[in-house]
């Protein structure tokens, strides 16, 4: 069994979602991170389809080095947690793309849980 915390120093991973216009698996590659024993999916302000797939059906698909790993979406609303997010070391750079409060207010955030 991989640990999440094994995964994740993979940087870049392809997330794939189902479509909410298409009816298919949509697939991207994206930054993660490992961050308080969480998995979370982020970016800088904007609509990314790959959000408003998860919002209309939360299941998802990581694909790794390891594998494929299916599981669920859980959108990050807790705005301490965001905030603890964006301020830690491994993120801080963000700060630079967007600004501290554009980004604990509207950066596009989910937790990943695998299955």
């Amino acid at each position: 069994m991989v640990e999440a915390a094994d995964l994740a120093q993979h940087r870049t991973i392809d997330l794939s979602t189902f479509g909410r216009r298409s009816g298919t698996w949509r697939r991207v590659e994206i930054w993660w991170f490992y961050f308080e024993d969480r998995l979370i999916v982020t970016g800088t302000p904007g609509p990314r389809d790959w959000l408003a797939n998860l919002r209309a059906d939360p299941k998802l698909i990581i694909h790794a080095p390891e594998g494929d790993f299916p599981g669920e979406a859980v959108v990050v609303d807790d705005l301490d947690h965001r905030r603890r997010f964006f301020e830690s070391r491994q993120t801080r750079w963000y700060v630079n793309q967007a600004g501290l409060e554009a980004l604990v207010a509207h950066a596009p955030m989910v937790e990943v849980n695998l299955a």
